[in-house]
């Protein structure tokens, strides 16, 4: 004896399989990225591990702390007098997204007029603000204003054109 199938069997049937189907679908979606590890991590900078900083303690020479930790990331602006050495670390879920700025660590070497170093400071993204070293810039107190802008407030070429238009209309 043989075994029909209606209609309704197969419905019900095609709905389990795609039921099935959805579920394992979404369940392994969730260990995709641990399988794949599409994040990645950036690090950039100069790491400084303790038994390199050990080298540079307090009282050594400009010298010996060129020799020992390299050369620095940057220098003060205008006497040379701290060194910094900066390192950062950031991630990204997904290569083609912006990294996101996760952990920063700078030492910065204080030297005094003797060119000893007088104390090093550790300073970490808790600290202050983030010090990007990607972008080259360097942010000011004004504010940057479109040409529209200008145009509408009266500063800038806005008002030298005011002046002339309407110094010219008052002269007719």
């Amino acid at each position: 004896m043989t075994k029909r199938y209606f209609k309704s069997d197969m419905k019900f049937l095609n709905n389990v399989i795609f039921t099935v189907a959805i579920c394992a679908t979404t369940l392994s979606g969730c260990k995709t990225a641990e399988v794949l590890n599409t994040s990645q991590t950036i690090n950039q900078g100069y790491v400084v591990d303790q038994e390199t900083l050990a080298l540079a303690p307090v009282g050594s020479s400009r010298e010996q702390v060129l020799l020992s930790l390299g050369t620095p990331s940057t220098t003060a602006t205008f006497d040379n007098e701290v060194f910094y050495y900066i390192s950062q670390k950031r991630q990204r879920p997904v290569a083609f997204m912006k990294p996101k700025l996760v952990d920063q660590s700078i030492l910065a070497v204080y030297f005094d007029k003797d060119g000893v170093v007088s104390q090093l400071a550790h300073y970490t993204l808790q600290d202050g603000k983030v010090f990007d070293m990607i972008s080259r810039t360097t942010p000011t107190g004004g504010k940057e204003m479109t040409f529209l802008g200008q145009l509408l407030t009266g500063n800038g070429i806005g008002k030298s054109m005011a002046k002339s238009v309407l110094g010219n209309a008052n002269n007719n």
